[in-house]
């Protein structure tokens, strides 16, 4: 297996046949002996680097060696098994089924000498360690990045690694156990997640100060669908929430916008022809600037949509993750979620 930015790599130095003819692993495995040679620390490190950025070329630079020694790596832990680790999609990796089985089992081995490298620096005053955050966009847009900045100057040599995903992928990396901290929207979280705080925030129409809605008294979706109109996709969580009254103000919807990402909301929201459906979280800026006006909808049992603080169920933060999620939470109990009831 060889990522499109690697060396070529030579065939493994364990087996005295490599890989089948056809370039795929060797149809029986090794013996539990040789296997036992294949899975010492080195491999599990690069499979696991490999495995979590889907890239062997980023996962050489982040381990600060080179791309042939990685792809050596994988080609020789795939021939000792017999079977593909990961797959090719598009020009990227993508974990193959006993891949995933693999990472899943790999980083619960790993997850202990991790925690015993972040205790001694702690030991030793140096504090270090990595910190995994999954985040809807509205919260990198709005407060995570002053959060992100205090930690910062408090522990300085701690990584962040941040994804902004949707907000499902934040409940599934969580509960698989490939991030340590979610920020997110959730009504009920599965069994797999703990919910630390939580936070119910309106769901209004964000709107130039000019809009003809700016002024409507008790503002309703019925009202706005009669104005041109933007909405979250399905992809956005509050979609959910607002979808049966869109469908209960009009059966049949007329043309709107409909967009993945909040930053595309405040910028149609600004250029005063459409009103954009959301909650205040990610327009912070333009309304405390009075560039933009945020009216919460009043329509009869429309919920809110509850923010919360998450972190994977049943296993303990290392030191790093555990330090910015109790600094997550002290943070957000001091500061004004916009919209929060």
């Amino acid at each position: 297996m060889h990522d499109n930015d690697a060396d070529p790599a030579p065939g493994p130095d364990i087996s005295p046949t490599g890989h089948d003819d056809d370039g795929r692993p060797r149809k029986s495995p090794l013996s539990p002996l040789l296997l036992a040679r294949v899975f010492h620390q080195p491999a599990l490190i690069y499979f696991n680097a490999v495995a979590e950025h889907l890239s062997i070329r980023e996962a050489a630079r982040r381990l600060n060696v080179s791309s042939s020694a990685v792809s050596r790596q994988i080609t020789q832990m795939e021939d000792a098994l017999g079977i593909a680790l990961f797959e090719r999609e598009t020009r990227r990796l993508k974990l193959a089924p006993a891949g995933e089985i693999l990472f899943r089992h790999t980083t619960r081995v790993s997850a202990p000498l991790e925690s015993a490298v972040a205790e001694l620096d702690m030991l030793r005053g140096l504090r270090t360690g990595r910190v995994r955050i999954a985040t809807i966009e509205s919260v990198g847009l709005s407060f995570l990045p002053g959060l992100i900045a205090d930690f910062g100057r408090r522990h300085p040599r701690i990584h962040l690694d941040v994804a902004v995903l949707p907000g499902s992928e934040v409940i599934s990396r969580l509960a698989a156990g490939e991030v340590d901290v979610g920020f997110g929207f959730i009504a009920s979280p599965p069994a797999k997640i703990e919910v630390a705080l939580r936070r119910d925030v309106r769901i209004g129409a964000l709107m130039r100060p000019d809009h003809p809605l700016a002024d409507t008294p008790h503002l309703t979706i019925a009202d706005c669908i009669s104005h041109p109109l933007a909405v979250a996709k399905p992809e956005i969580s509050f979609r959910s929430v607002i979808e049966p009254f869109l469908v209960r103000a009009a059966p049949a919807l007329p043309p709107m916008v409909e967009a993945d990402s909040i930053r595309m909301l405040v910028e149609l929201a600004r250029t005063g022809r459409y009103a954009s459906v959301m909650t205040p979280i990610g327009a912070q800026g333009e309304i405390a600037s009075g560039a933009l006006r945020f009216r919460r909808l009043e329509d009869a049992g429309l919920p809110t949509n509850r923010f919360a603080l998450m972190v994977g169920a049943g296993g303990g933060l290392r030191f790093a993750p555990a330090a910015f999620f109790e600094h997550a939470k002290l943070f957000l109990s001091t500061i004004e979620l916009p919209g929060a009831v």
